[in-house]
């Protein structure tokens, strides 16, 4: 499988693949092109971690800094767990006005530029067709199609919950390994000093890995949900944060560190609605069934068909579009400004509503989007590059060589919180002996471990 890397001076994609006299390193594709390489030159992890970490750790620095996560990360801690990939959406086994609703979720995600309609498609498509039939007043026609939705929606909730139990349930020692990956991979983007934003991790899943990730690395997550036995869905309160006070410092107080602000735009497996409004219940991680868990007090009997899952099956529009709106805008408003930096992991592209986002981020010209992918099956990454048409604020690390999780963040992601101090132990030696032992940020030399990074 080849690997396209953009980063730091290349002004265009660089292809490379593996070389076949030597499984450890690499060579560029034929055709390929690079500044910083000949066509018959091999070279390996450490000569590609020499071009991208730094670059990385320098983004990373931005004053704004969020995280796009889609399902490529599920898949990739699922396969380190289990060596089995995560279930995948499927399609919705609708009986009623089937064809009708496989063309219009064909056509839906043609326009999008998928070639053929996924689950969500073809349920955004049957709920639209569902509140059709209540304003014609074929209510036998809506109730037979209301049963069908709520039994495949009970069923994906139930897919989503078979991936999370193969991650809880695998060998302990592949679990922790797994898991470990998960901790670091969040942690290389949460260590941001105190000065500077938050941390906004966005995501496309529905399932709970990296709440569970953010749970075991101690990184509390700041979303709209507030309250403790049954968290409730808030427009406000979007500015709330942790602070502390330094001993002996008044009125000073401080960003408190491991925080980061998370949003699911998708909605989640455990969000309900409840009435009017949106719950978070109690759903435990890799749960067998949610079916028991709405059944507590307060959610008045609710089904699978109230599960929050994108679209959801809220009756009037307002509602339908709530909380939606609400998580979109945190999207842009997280990300269209300027010095801002996105990074998607595992995103790939499938989503107009977020790549018009992007499109619009882009326009600002001190930002910018570094993609990682395991793979671009359908080339959707590389015709949304072509299309966004800011090469100069993208940088692409696709391929297994650059984007398999473990691979990723042993090599190519910052430490968390290790560059600081090496830097400061750079600046110790160069005070006490007169000689600098490690080239420092300012005056490292091009391809070196610390070229451009801004680590104060």
């Amino acid at each position: 499988m080849s690997n396209t890397l953009k980063v730091r001076d290349d002004h265009a994609p660089v292809c490379f693949e593996a070389s076949a006299e030597d499984v450890d390193k690499f060579k560029l594709c034929e055709g390929a092109e690079a500044s910083w390489l000949t066509q018959s030159q091999t070279f390996g992890i450490k000569e590609l971690r020499s071009r991208v970490e730094p670059w990385l750790t320098a983004l990373f620095q931005s004053e704004h800094l969020s995280l796009l996560a889609g399902s490529g990360l599920t898949h990739a801690v699922h396969h380190l767990a289990t060596g089995k990939p995560a279930a995948g959406m499927g399609e919705a086994t609708l009986t009623s006005y089937k064809d009708e609703i496989e063309k219009a979720a064909k056509e839906a995600a043609q326009k999008s530029g998928r070639e053929a309609g996924n689950l969500e498609d073809q349920l955004r498509v049957a709920t639209e067709l569902l509140r059709g039939l209540e304003i014609l007043g074929n209510s036998a026609e809506a109730e037979t199609l209301l049963t069908e939705l709520t039994s495949t929606l009970e069923a994906f909730s139930k897919s989503i919950l078979e991936s999370e139990a193969g991650i809880a349930r695998a060998g302990e020692d592949k679990r922790e390994q797994a898991l470990n990956v998960l901790v670091t991979f969040l942690m290389s983007f949460a260590s941001r000093t105190g000065v500077r934003d938050r941390l906004n991790i966005f995501t496309t899943n529905y399932d709970r890995l990296i709440e569970a990730g953010a749970e075991l690395a101690g990184l509390h997550l700041l979303d709209r949900f507030l309250g403790n036995l049954m968290p409730i869905f808030r427009s406000s309160r979007l500015d709330l944060d942790m602070h502390y006070n330094p001993p002996g410092i008044r009125g000073e107080p401080r960003y408190l560190e491991g925080v980061a602000r998370f949003t699911k735009l998708h909605g989640s497996v455990d969000w309900v609605q409840a009435d009017r409004d949106i719950r978070r219940i109690g759903l435990p991680f890799g749960a067998g069934d949610v079916a028991p868990y709405l059944q507590a007090p307060g959610l008045n009997g609710a089904s699978a068909h109230k599960l929050m899952i994108y679209p959801n099956a809220a009756k009037d529009r307002e509602t339908s579009d709530h909380p939606y709106v609400e998580l979109f805008r945190d999207l842009a408003a997280a990300v269209c400004r300027p010095n801002s930096t996105l990074i998607t992991y595992g995103y790939s592209f499938g989503d107009e509503h977020i790549n018009r986002v992007i499109r619009d981020m882009l326009t600002v010209p001190s930002t910018h989007l570094v993609v990682i992918a395991y793979d671009d099956p359908l080339g959707r990454i590389m015709q949304s590059y072509q299309e966004l048409g800011r090469p100069s604020q993208i940088s692409l690390l696709i391929g297994p060589a650059l984007a398999d999780l473990q691979t990723l963040t042993e090599s190519f992601l910052p430490k968390a919180a290790i560059d600081k101090t090496t830097f400061r132990m750079s600046e110790l030696l160069k005070q006490r002996f007169g000689t600098e032992a490690h080239p420092g940020p300012a005056a490292a030399k091009p391809g070196s471990d610390f070229d451009g990074a801004d680590l104060v």
